[in-house]
């Protein structure tokens, strides 16, 4: 817990148009031997005073993506220090020293973050532009990075706790950056959030359980679709051709469809008994035309992102950890806190103004999260702890990485590296390691074919072996690495 915690708040600083503490996290965990899966929930709530009625009355049909409205409370501090505190050993100023120490002095922007970063001019408004944009200009590959702001309110967190963040002169730096933009968060919202340890959730796929985090993360989805490709003989299908490709794309909008009508805050509402279902998963299946593509659901406004952070760890002792963090879009709400530099999340755009749906915008209450972490267990045990990032392509991205493990018997590495394709927003995206031939079929099947502009997510894993080698794979679209010790 110690590692992933120390490393998730680092990557804040390395990716900051990825992740940072205006964001939130989900967590799986077990405890030492790797039993005993637990889950906590690090995502934040609309402020008290949010309201769709309100929205709607603006003549606005979704959640402004670049606003205070879009702004939930952060989960992600409140979390770590939670998990530090009941599961860590280090304790939080020695887990928070690297990043203090590269907040102060710096660290060099990496390629793929450069190419993040300019996108920042588009989104990044006010104080954001000051912290983010340094000399008003996108920083270049190798060009240090500081957050001395940041530096501070880690300090604070080091010495007090998540106090520290939720109430005080940090709190007030935040509400002040949303307050005159027409936020309705008080320092009451901040002073009072707390995430939730709860129960993971599973279902069974061949011989192993696809563990996931229940709502209002997207997990059941995943389920949902690995039950679904279930009523399938995927084994005997070319895992690169266009009879896997297609029936993988209807299980998607499947899935994806069932996913937009029911998930939300548990708290409020949830159909996860109907989603984990066998039934459901057989009435779904049956409706995938092995000759034919069906129209995609409608789409959700969330399904543009693609901007997160991913980190799995496993100790001598076979505790693992899989971890999820980010800010939604690229840079976020673009809204930033003036002194401090929080650059705060705009997860509330996942919320929508629909009157009645499950996932209407109302003040104490989580929007549908697209981050979710995983793992694979065996008789109880953890055997891969794994996520795929990405936003609405990590469930489908579950349920290939699992597929070309259990089916495939592919090795780790070449199951993530495995050429992948996703139906997303009305067409088939291919990644180029698809041949003309299959592209051509598909499209004969009636799918709206297109070459993907860019990597389909991106992927991280470690199997636990049954003879104690523990065996690390990290996605070449991404800038991670596999590091053992």
């Amino acid at each position: 817990m110690d590692a992933a915690i120390a490393g998730a708040v680092l990557l804040g600083l390395c990716e900051p148009q990825m992740t940072g503490l205006g964001g939130d996290c989900f967590v799986l965990h077990t405890e030492k031997g790797g039993g005993n899966i637990r889950a906590y929930n690090g995502s934040g709530r609309a402020p008290a005073a949010a309201s769709a009625a309100a929205l709607r009355e603006r003549g606005l049909d979704v959640v402004p993506t670049y606003a205070p409205e879009a702004v939930t409370i952060p989960g992600a501090v409140e979390a770590f220090c939670t998990l530090s505190n009941q599961h860590g050993v280090l304790g939080l100023d020695a887990l928070l020293a690297p990043s203090i120490r590269y907040a102060q002095e710096g660290i060099p922007v990496a390629p793929r973050v450069a190419a993040d970063w300019r996108n920042g001019p588009g989104v990044l408004q006010g104080h954001g532009r000051t912290h983010y944009l340094p000399g008003g200009i996108t920083p270049s590959t190798g060009t240090i990075f500081t957050a001395p702001g940041q530096a501070d309110v880690l300090r604070r967190i080091a010495r007090d706790g998540s106090d520290a963040f939720y109430k005080g002169e940090v709190a007030e730096d935040i509400l002040n950056a949303l307050t005159p933009l027409g936020g309705v968060h008080t320092a009451q919202d901040f002073a009072t959030h707390r995430g939730d340890e709860t129960q993971a959730i599973s279902g069974p796929y061949s011989d192993m359980d696809l563990v996931e985090h229940p709502p209002n993360g997207q997990g059941a989805t995943a389920i949902l679709m690995l039950n679904i490709l279930s009523h399938f003989d995927l084994a005997s299908m070319d895992p690169l051709g266009a009879k896997r490709a297609h029936i993988e794309a209807e299980a998607t909008k499947l899935a994806y469809d069932a996913r937009n009508r029911f998930l939300a805050d548990p708290d409020h509402t949830t159909r996860l008994d109907h989603m984990l279902a066998p039934e459901t998963a057989a009435r779904l299946a049956a409706l995938i035309d092995l000759q034919s593509a069906m129209p995609a659901a409608a789409p959700l406004s969330e399904q543009t992102h693609r901007d997160t952070i991913y980190i799995t760890v496993v100790d001598k002792d076979r505790m693992a950890v899989s971890l999820i963090y980010s800010i939604f879009h690229g840079f976020g709400s673009g809204i930033a806190s003036e002194k401090f530099g929080i650059l705060l999340q705009n997860r509330g755009a996942g919320f929508c103004l629909t009157p009645g749906h499950p996932n209407e915008l109302a003040g104490g209450k989580r929007p549908m999260h697209t981050i979710i972490p995983a793992m694979l267990a065996q008789n109880g045990q953890v055997v891969n702890s794994f996520g795929v990032m990405g936003g609405a392509y990590q469930p489908c991205g579950h349920a290939r990485f699992v597929t070309n493990l259990l089916d495939y018997d592919m090795d780790l590495q070449t199951a993530v590296d495995a050429p992948r394709c996703f139906s997303d927003m009305g067409q088939l995206k291919v990644e180029r390691g698809y041949c003309d031939a299959v592209r051509a079929e598909l499209q004969t099947l009636g799918h709206d074919v297109v070459t993907a502009s860019e990597a389909i997510g991106g992927a991280q894993s470690i199997i636990i072996r049954a003879d104690g080698v523990l065996e690390g794979a990290s996605d070449p679209r991404k800038d991670g690495c596999a590091l053992g010790y």
